[in-house]
């Protein structure tokens, strides 16, 4: 049963109900929740997979760096002094060493910041849930390393951490299948940007206006279409 069928039976069902009418032969579809479309497109090796979702970040206008265990804190405290913050959000279960060389003063993310005070803020930093190769999408689910998602809509610069290949999945099919869909989530792909009337880009307009993505390397598997992690 694909797609139209069901589409067009619940369309059955519903002139049925309205007019007191039968849906007729073919009568109401019950989908069986069966999907042909493809999981993953292609087979990937770790490395390849990491290249890919960085290529695409790049493409989103994200600024795409990567370091490993060692260099991060560094790496890190560079990006800050870059943008100058004098203030930093950050998430409750944020490892401490990932800042342990950053000047700006740390704002803990907790429930009575106010959004006023939030916009004070100049930068987050944040961990993910995983990203998706394909699309290049980052995706946030509140977790004790990424706080709560007021946090990454409104300072105007986000460091986001990507563990690599580990939280890399290739499609939104495996995203999907890793993700707690009882969780808020927030997908982002690129900074925040919008286009007017005569298709002017303007960005930092629903979210911050620099994404800054690093991939921290570690080990992990192969990408592919079965049903194991990215």
């Amino acid at each position: 049963m694909n797609g139209r069928e069901v589409v067009l039976g619940r369309v059955r069902r519903a002139l049925a109900d309205g007019s007191g009418a039968s849906p007729g032969p073919d009568g109401p579809v019950a989908y069986d929740g069966v999907r042909d479309y493809l999981r993953v497109h292609g087979e990937r090796t770790p490395e390849e997979s990491v290249d890919l979702l960085a290529a695409r970040l790049t493409e989103y206008r994200a600024l795409v760096h990567r370091t490993d265990d060692e260099g991060l804190p560094e790496l890190l405290m560079r990006l800050l002094s870059e943008q100058g913050p004098d203030e930093m959000l950050v998430p409750p279960a944020l490892p401490p060493y990932w800042l342990s060389a950053a000047d700006p003063v740390r704002v803990h993310d907790r429930a009575a910041l106010t959004a006023r005070r939030l916009d004070r803020v100049g930068s987050v930093v944040t961990g993910c849930a995983l990203a998706i190769a394909e699309t290049g999408t980052i995706v946030l689910d509140g977790g004790p390393e990424q706080g709560r998602r007021r946090i990454t809509l409104i300072p105007d610069h986000h460091i986001c951490v990507v563990r690599v290949p580990d939280q890399v999945v290739c499609s939104v099919p495996q995203a999907i299948e890793r993700l707690d869909p009882r969780r808020p989530q927030t997908w982002i792909s690129g900074p925040s940007a919008t286009s007017d009337i005569e298709l002017d880009r303007v960005e930092g307009v629903h979210g911050p206006r620099t994404l800054e993505v690093v991939l921290l390397s570690g080990d992990g598997h192969a990408c592919a279409g079965g049903d194991g992690p990215g």
